[in-house]
């Protein structure tokens, strides 16, 4: 007679986060490319879809790194916003208020991506544990072990 038995059996971890030097080179080459596409096909002169497509970029960033990866991706991602997709190109200015609302934008899109990514590996592991789970068959044996 042939049992038939799953081969993942075991108790799968939870995912570790990306080192966060790697998760930085990412926004920095993801923020290039990305700022000299829209450059490229839109211009300079819509800042607004430039935000977007950068906290976006922030945002899946922010799936797969730490909570402490979350300030510098969102400044470098600003230092590509700031810098190359609103005129003058290519010099860095500050505007109070316009560059501190970028700055919280990207960084909520980071945070949220991170917490989002953090609630789905969180829950995938409870699913994993949770007593509603536990396979009958090998419920029964160890039960008659103890």
């Amino acid at each position: 007679m042939i049992e038939w038995i799953p081969l993942g059996t075991g108790a799968r971890p939870v995912p570790r986060p990306v080192a966060t030097p790697l998760v930085w080179a990412g926004a920095f080459g993801g923020a290039l490319v990305l700022v000299a596409l829209l450059n490229a096909v839109v211009g300079t002169d819509r800042p607004g879809l430039a935000l977007t497509a950068l906290s976006l970029l922030a945002a899946v960033l922010g799936l797969c790194a730490r909570f402490t990866a979350a300030p510098g991706t969102a400044v470098l991602c600003w230092l590509f916003l700031n810098a190359f997709a609103i005129p003058p190109a290519g010099t860095l200015t500050w505007a109070g208020h316009r560059d501190t609302t970028w700055l919280a934008c990207l960084l909520t899109a980071t945070l949220l991506g991170t917490t989002l990514a953090r609630l789905a590996h969180a829950r995938a592991a409870y699913r994993r544990l949770a007593p509603e789970n536990v396979r009958h068959d090998t419920a029964e044996t160890n039960a008659n072990y103890h």
